[in-house]
């Protein structure tokens, strides 16, 4: 019997590329076959950028209709191109999973919502392939939190029945699944901002710089922890909140942090650049430190990490040094490239919902029951 192929799509937090997988599922196997990442265009960016902060925008919902758009034919032309590449026909892919691009998240809002680009019509019709898409809303509906919806996924490929498994993934916000092995129990939660802050710092003070992020923590090397600023960061409370929860640009921008600088008595223009990129480190490690000791039943003696986070050595010592009695390796010892994993997960999402099995894990995510996420747009 032919493994059947699923196409992936994920464009993060942090809005530096689009990562597309082609991934092979055979019975209880998962291969993936094929990836690629693209750069989102400038002037996408852009426009994504100013959706993302509330009342900068005259004509709101003409700009969200434009970028809309404007995303999934930046999405249909990449898949079109990759699939090109790979001498794969648009017949030979069961489905496309579109992550989309969030713009906001809101689930502590009254109601709760979450919000994701990239019209799926337009991307079902420009590839010819049939399209799995807004996979948040429906745990949202059920009140969930809507996200982190990777554990399930994690579960799936990662789960050892011999011993429990933590897996961290490190992408512009930080979230952790707890695996329990042989026990039940999967849990997992944002614990907070990752490279939207160190991305977005070092891109206001690097405007002209070819690299959207901090390449191998090399400005943040030359900066040194502000401490005053850093246990003002960690005061915040969605740190002290407990699981279920999850968070986003919304929550976590320069905004906050220049709000944040502001409680030290500076402004955040005084302080040297490199220090704040420093200090943003290690508020990414002490806050997955804190999380993981507050909320996880126990800390597992290996951690397995993915998304981008992974190849930041700085962030990955401030993590050894935040949780010394952990053994810290990349997914990539699994199997599984750290830049992949969360691709790959949106492909499942897409299998899930066509074999119309659950995709949310209510443990997870606070939702009522478990349910098939996500709606189906065929071309």
């Amino acid at each position: 019997m032919a493994a059947d192929l699923y196409l992936g799509l994920m464009s993060g937090t942090s809005m530096d590329g689009l990562d597309m997988v082609v991934v092979a599922f055979e019975e209880h196997q998962i291969e993936l076959l094929h990836h690629r990442q693209c750069p989102l265009p400038d002037e996408l960016v852009e426009r994504l950028n100013l959706l993302c902060q509330p009342q900068t925008l005259a004509d709101e919902l003409h700009h969200y209709a434009l970028a809309d758009r404007a995303f999934a034919e930046f999405c249909a032309a990449a898949v079109s191109q990759f699939l090109a590449d790979l001498q794969l026909a648009h017949t030979d892919i069961c489905a496309i999973g579109s992550h989309g691009q969030t713009v906001r998240h809101a689930p502590s809002a009254q109601p709760s919502y979450t919000l994701q680009l990239g019209d799926a019509n337009t991307l079902a019709a420009l590839t010819g392939i049939a399209v799995v898409a807004d996979f948040r809303r429906k745990d949202i509906a059920l009140g969930g939190q809507g996200a982190p919806l990777v554990p399930a996924f994690h579960q799936a490929l990662f789960s050892s029945s011999e011993q429990p498994r933590a897996i961290l993934n490190l992408g512009g916000i930080a979230n952790v699944t707890w695996l329990p092995g042989p026990a039940t129990g999967v849990m997992g939660f944002d614990t907070g901002p990752a490279n939207t802050l160190l991305d977005g710092w070092f891109r206001r003070c690097h405007p002209e710089a070819p690299d959207s992020f901090d390449r191998h923590g090399a400005f943040a090397a030359q900066g040194e922890v502000q401490q005053e600023l850093l246990e003002h960061c960690l005061a915040d409370d969605y740190f002290a909140k407990p699981p279920p929860k999850s968070t986003g640009r919304d929550d976590f921008n320069l905004t906050w942090l220049a709000t944040r600088a502001q409680l030290t008595g500076n402004q955040l223009s005084e302080f040297n650049p490199a220090d704040v990129q420093a200090t943003l480190i290690e508020l990414t490690a002490r806050s997955v430190a804190q999380a993981m000791t507050n909320w996880l039943p126990n800390l597992p003696e290996t951690l397995f990490v993915c998304g981008g986070g992974a190849y930041n050595p700085l962030l990955m010592s401030a993590l050894t040094a935040a949780l010394p009695q952990c053994h810290w390796h990349s997914t990539a010892v699994l199997g599984v490239n750290p830049q992949h994993v969360e691709a790959m997960a949106f492909a499942w999402l897409a299998r899930c919902y066509l074999k119309k099995q659950p995709g949310n894990l209510p443990a997870v995510t606070g939702a009522s029951r478990p349910t098939v996420l996500g709606g189906l747009f065929l071309p």
